[in-house]
């Protein structure tokens, strides 16, 4: 729920900010899905960082590698300007999977098999972090 309302208020401060979408009212629902979605996947990759750490720190050192990958995908550049080597990195994570998705949901554009893919990336992190996350679990309890 803390998750949902920090990317509310991300949206607000956007929208005060004066960014304005063609989106329409599905377009936005779909929004709201991927990012929920994520937000639930990355809520479970927590959890597991949180099982698994000894301390407070230790458990935050687990998000470093999450941190970065907005910045290796195309939410800040265009894959294209990449070199080789960073652009098939780039073109093949999760993170700019959901980008481009937002993104032509938001400028009305079409998405194409991006959503899918921001899709099936949610899923399948939410489910392999579920799992883990419970092994993790069972393992501290018994």
């Amino acid at each position: 729920i803390s998750n949902a309302i920090s990317v509310s208020v991300i949206i607000l401060v956007a929208l005060i900010m004066g960014f304005r979408s063609s989106a329409g009212v599905l377009s936005w629902l779909a929004v709201a899905g991927i990012l929920i979605l994520f937000t639930l996947a990355l809520t479970w990759v927590a959890a597991i960082a949180g099982l698994s750490a000894k301390s407070v720190d230790g458990a935050t050192a687990f998000s470093y590698p999450i941190i970065f990958l907005p910045f290796i995908s195309s939410a800040f550049v265009p894959t294209e300007s990449m070199p080789p080597v960073v652009r098939a990195f780039a073109e093949n994570q999760p993170v700019t999977s959901i980008v481009e998705a937002v993104r032509s949901l938001l400028m009305g554009q079409p998405v194409g098999n991006d959503i899918w893919g921001a899709i099936i990336w949610c899923i399948a992190i939410l489910v392999v972090a579920y799992l883990i996350a419970m092994r993790v679990y069972k393992h501290k309890v018994v």
